[in-house]
């Protein structure tokens, strides 16, 4: 998995974190639990989605789109767990790089 992807996740994490009342627990790394285990409610994943959108875009000049369809018709969410969440973006960026390939 990339690091990059890593970093962004942790840092949008962490910032999530200052707003919450139970804290996510960022020191387990991919193992990090998000929506899944109560600390947030849906207005804190809408927040903790747009920041990993804003750095990834910032990160890999690409922007993408998290809560969609797709994200949500997925059998195993990608908002699980960190670990979960860094696999969905890597995939989503390389299917942004295949496509702006197929198209030249």
């Amino acid at each position: 998995m990339n690091n990059k992807i890593m970093q962004c996740v942790d840092s949008a994490v962490r910032a999530i974190n200052e707003t919450l009342e139970k804290k996510l627990s960022i020191e387990k790394g991919r193992n990090c639990l998000l929506y899944s285990n109560g600390a947030m409610d849906s207005i804190s994943l809408v927040s903790l989605i747009s920041f990993v959108e804003q750095k990834i875009e910032d990160t890999f000049n690409q922007s993408i789109i998290l809560a969609d369809e797709k994200a949500m018709s997925n059998k195993n969410s990608p908002f699980l767990s960190v670990g979960h969440l860094c696999d969905y973006i890597e995939k989503l960026l390389q299917e942004a790089v295949t496509c702006k390939h197929q198209s030249h």
